[in-house]
Parts: C-alpha cells; structure tokens; sequence
C-alpha cells in the first residue's frame, strides 16, 4: 500500500464531488452494460445521495495515491456498526492497494467511533469488490436490506477500541 494515504473530505469537497460522480458513472456503465446516457448519473446521483456520509451521520474518505486523488469510500452511523458504502478506485489507480488501504483506513474510522462490526451491500456484477471484501475477513451474511442495487451483503467484526477493552463492561 505503498505511496496510498487516505484524509477524510466532506461529499461536497471539489476532490469528493469528482470522485463521488466517477464512481456513479462506473455503476451506471456496470449495472446497464452500456456507457451512460446524458442525465443518468445525476439521476443516480439524486436517487442515491451522499450527503449523509458528513458528521454526524457519517464520513467520506478520499485515497490519494502518490498525491493524485484516486478513490474514496464513505462509512454510515449505524447504532453500534458503521455501513461501508461509496468504495471506488480509479481505474488507472486498481491492482496498486487502493482498496486495501481504504478498507484499513474505514476499519480504523469505525473502531474509533466505537463500532462493533462493518456491514456492506454490494452488486453480483462487481466481482473484484466482492473478492477484495472476502480476502480482508468479510463474511457473506443474509440480507440486512433491500433494494435493486442490494445482491449480496457482507460483514467484518472489529476488534473493540483499545481504550474500551481495558474499561469492564
């Protein structure tokens, strides 16, 4: 993961606009099988905003690869768990850790606000997503929501927060 460092934006930053929309644009391309038409990505940007990944209800992550912005990842507030969403790299980025070192950097985020597990939804088509949750400790759980875009479901436990583990419960 050498050359990656991840810093928290808000989703309506310049760099998080940018990479926000490349990653709508990249599932709309996937999920038709076709490049985008004019107006779906707005479209699937107002479907499916962003704007809840900021205090308090949650956080947007962008990864810089050699300084250059190249992938961001968002986490959600959920009563003891956090919900990883928005996971994208740069295509000219992938196969260089990108995902590694935004997953590290969402886990480390999520047990520093305490929370006790990761979950995530993600699409069949997305096969390298899938596949880079499993071999990071994800497990395949029943579905935990519902929704056109919602095909499998994942979760990580995490360990709790060193000041929490020396504190009896």
């Amino acid at each position: 993961m050498t050359g990656w460092h991840t810093r928290l934006d808000p989703p309506d930053a310049p760099v998080a606009r940018v990479l926000l929309r490349e990653y709508m644009a990249e599932m709309v391309r996937r999920w038709y099988g076709r490049p985008e038409r004019p107006g779906e990505v707005d479209a699937a940007l107002t479907e499916m905003p962003s704007d809840d990944l900021a205090p308090p209800t949650g956080l947007l992550m962008t990864a810089h690869h050699d300084g250059l912005p190249a992938g961001c990842a968002g986490l959600r507030w959920r009563p003891g768990w956090a919900e990883l969403t928005r996971l994208y790299v740069r295509p000219a980025h992938r196969g260089a850790g990108g995902g590694a070192a935004l997953l590290a950097a969402a886990e480390a985020y999520a047990v520093d606000a305490g929370a006790a597990r990761i979950r995530l939804d993600t699409r069949s088509d997305l096969v390298e997503a899938r596949a880079l949750y499993t071999r990071h400790g994800y497990r395949e759980i029943p579905a935990y929501t519902s929704g056109p875009y919602a095909q499998h479901w994942f979760e990580k436990s995490l360990p709790a927060r060193v000041d929490d583990a020396a504190t009896p419960r």
